[in-house]
């Protein structure tokens, strides 16, 4: 598997597993109706567990631009494949969230809520103060960005993209998850945890496209806080690692 494709099939499956069970949770008449902010939280955690043992052999699991950018800005990753781990990820969170309304079609045709529909492909504030909203952004994503950095170490470095390791085999992707989860249980409150840019930008375009009945405003006004947000925590993580390192 070349790395474009893992990071595409591993960006697909996170997210499959973590917008489906908040499909789950916020759809009419699923079996996980109301399955409350805890169920998505440990979801999301092992939705990240569940790509980074697909896609970390064959191209570090970064799954995130943010990732991409920060361990790239950290000088563990080369720039050259900045671009294409960044397209790879946008196509595959379009796919897998694609399929998540696959799997749901019909309780998104029940549904009359429009926010939830829209929550089950992007995030949205609780209170919406943009500056806030990219600080709360911009501090989870930093967590995300610098701990991946003590966790994966060389382990992400395409210096070897040949033949990569994740250093703990499938247990290397354990705390990735636990991080994650813990992240959205603790920073998550405020806007949601995008922590992502592909995760939020490719299925809010998703939401345009696909047909679900009446479906509402994609709320493109806070479009841009979930990917500049992102960015910048992790760019401010690869900054404090080179400082510290």
């Amino acid at each position: 598997m070349s790395p474009f494709v893992a990071e595409l099939i591993g960006t697909a499956l996170l997210m499959l597993v973590g917008n489906g069970v908040v499909a789950n949770v916020l759809l009419d008449k699923t079996k996980g109706n109301n399955g409350g902010w805890l169920l998505i939280n440990l979801a999301w955690g092992l939705s990240v567990y569940v790509a980074v043992v697909v896609a970390a052999p064959f191209s570090g699991a970064h799954i995130n631009p943010a990732v991409t950018l920060g361990l790239a800005a950290a000088g563990v990753f080369k720039w050259s494949l900045v671009g294409s781990y960044i397209v790879a990820q946008m196509l595959g969170a379009a796919i897998g969230t694609s399929l998540v309304w696959l799997a749901y079609k019909d309780h998104y045709f029940k549904t009359d809520d429009t926010a939830a529909k829209l929550a089950t492909f992007c995030t949205a504030p609780a209170i919406r103060n943009n500056f806030s909203n990219v600080v709360t952004e911009a501090i989870a994503t930093f967590v995300l960005v610098f701990v991946v950095l003590y966790i994966a170490g060389a382990s992400f470095s395409a210096d070897n993209i040949e033949n990569p390791q994740i250093g703990l085999g499938s247990l290397g992707a354990l705390p990735v998850a636990l991080l994650v989860t813990v992240i959205g249980m603790g920073l998550g409150g405020p806007t949601g945890y995008a922590i992502n840019p592909a995760r939020d930008l490719a299925p809010r375009i998703m939401h345009s496209i696909l047909p679900m009945g009446k479906k509402g405003s994609g709320d493109w006004s806070y479009s841009w806080i979930p990917v500049v947000g992102p960015i910048l925590g992790g760019l401010m993580a690869a900054g404090l690692f080179l400082i510290l390192n």
